[in-house]
């Protein structure tokens, strides 16, 4: 399933963006919706990669079943989504660059995974590295 989200972090970064992705999955495992941080390419603040997948899925009868696989521990924006939609799980590639709201989340009966993956981090890390100004803007940080 983080490979979903992989590839759509990795499409993001070739397009100029945030290299962030996601994917919302069902509980039996049948991809819903996958998206990308696009608030670069759409120039558009909302649309985070938990926020783009979400979107992709298109409206569900219920969502406690379902997993939101992201690279990167959701911001509070994306944590809210979780929560204000029942989704019932989040796996996270990495909260080593970023430690957004994962904890609250499992504070609140969401089943979290954070798998520490070397390639999410090295990943962002870079893009860290290269575009401190975009990177401060997309979590809300003044330079």
């Amino acid at each position: 399933m983080l490979a979903v989200a992989v590839a759509e972090a990795r499409a993001g970064l070739a397009e100029g963006g945030v290299p962030i992705g996601a994917a919302l999955f069902a509980k039996d495992g049948t991809l819903l919706g996958r998206g990308r941080n696009r608030r670069v390419q759409w120039d558009d603040p909302a649309i985070h990669a938990e926020t783009d997948a979400f979107r992709a899925a298109g409206r569900q009868r219920d969502y406690r079943g379902a997993v939101m696989v992201t690279t990167l521990s959701p911001c509070w924006y994306c944590s809210g989504l979780v929560r204000q939609f029942n989704i019932g799980a989040v796996i996270v590639g990495e909260a080593e660059n970023f430690h957004g709201g994962h904890d609250w989340l499992a504070e609140h009966g969401v089943s979290v995974t954070v798998l520490d993956d070397p390639d999410c981090t090295a990943m962002l890390r870079a893009f860290i590295e290269t575009s401190p100004s975009l990177w401060h803007e997309d979590i809300g940080v003044a330079d």
